[in-house]
């Protein structure tokens, strides 16, 4: 049996104190980074295990985050999710955290599992996804001051949010594939979106209307809004590329499981020649979120930097969690990231 790695060990060959060894585990923000990193090398050559239970009592920190898995729709655009979930954990993991799942269906249910887990387990922040206008979860966390940051804007009050955020710039995102079909020629560029109301989906819509806009084009008639499935998508496309339609030669799709429904119809026989003019030039199409599914069937989509998301969440949390407290008036900091368009053979 192989001896038990002990502190000692650990600081003997990052060639420091045992208690540098501790603060560079519990409090890394007392320690130089060029120390903390050594110490995390030794840790890992040398496979030391921190005792969780003795370091929850000396500390009163559980080194938990908590956030939610959220329900598998139509199994396409849940790997947006899993992606986020896979960076956050790894980002977590090298900053000395361990992230918690959990479930919970609505605003109401999650903050009682808040309450549950607050009890039970003691994380010391959430990360919450999935933000929306009034949302009641960010005011319950806030009044009881709770640390957390959200995967997503404070949709409705960006000045007065009160807390740290992290989000993709989807207006940015269609802004660019929007442009991407403009200089291929298109000018009837239609939109497939969800019901207003939804902040990341008019976000979305905003950069695809302003971009035409800009080149001079009314967008006007050149939408369909719908519910966020394959089939949805499939019948809005129906509806604006058919007879009777708007002249329209290409699409950009709010998310990849209403592009994909446009692909079908775009390449049913009759309808998208009619629309794109000629069978050499079918009905261009672009979706949202750059799923396995759009690399299996050469979807070009826009891809969200979800790795970078994830990390940018920790690096917020542990800024809250381990660094000096910020002052009274200091703004909660944020980050808007942008996305990029991955171009494949739909368009």
């Amino acid at each position: 049996m192989t001896e038990k790695v002990t502190i000692a060990d650990v600081a003997r060959l990052a060639g420091v104190s045992r208690q540098t060894v501790s603060n560079a585990l519990n409090t890394p923000d007392v320690v130089r980074e060029e120390t903390r990193q050594r110490v995390l090398e030794a840790v890992e050559r040398l496979g030391y295990r921190v005792n969780q239970a003795a370091r929850q009592m000396r500390t009163g920190r559980s080194r938990l985050i908590a956030i939610r898995i959220e329900p598998d729709r139509d199994g396409i655009n849940g790997s947006v999710l899993d992606r986020f979930l896979h960076g956050l954990t790894d980002s977590a993991a090298r900053s000395g955290y361990r992230v918690l799942l959990y479930t919970a269906d609505g605003d109401q249910s999650e903050i009682d599992t808040f309450e549950d887990l607050l009890g039970a387990y003691e994380p010391d922040a959430f990360v919450l996804t999935s933000t929306h206008h009034d949302d009641l979860r960010t005011s319950w966390l806030r009044d009881r001051k709770v640390p957390f940051v959200t995967f997503g804007r404070p949709w409705g009050d960006l000045e007065g949010a009160g807390h740290p955020w992290v989000d993709v710039n989807g207006a940015a995102g269609t802004a660019a594939a929007t442009r991407h079909l403009l200089a291929a020629g298109h000018r009837r560029i239609g939109f497939l979106g969800w019901p207003p109301g939804s902040g990341v989906g008019d976000d979305r819509r905003e950069g695809w209307a302003r971009t035409l806009a800009a080149a001079g084009i009314d967008p006007g008639g050149l939408s369909r809004a719908t519910s966020d499935g394959v089939a949805d998508g499939e019948a809005a496309a129906h509806d604006l590329l058919g007879p009777g339609g708007s002249g329209v030669t290409a699409l950009v799709c709010v998310s990849d499981s209403l592009a994909l429904g446009a692909l079908h119809a775009a390449r049913s026989p009759g309808l998208a020649w009619r629309a794109g003019g000629s069978a050499d030039r079918p009905v261009a199409v672009i979706g949202f979120d750059d799923t396995p599914v759009a690399k299996a069937v050469g979807l070009t989509s826009v891809s969200q930097p979800l790795a970078e998301a994830a990390a940018g969440c920790v690096a917020l949390l542990a800024r809250l969690l381990d660094g000096p407290a910020p002052a009274p008036d200091d703004p909660p900091a944020h980050e808007l990231l942008d996305p990029s368009l991955v171009v494949r053979q739909s368009a």
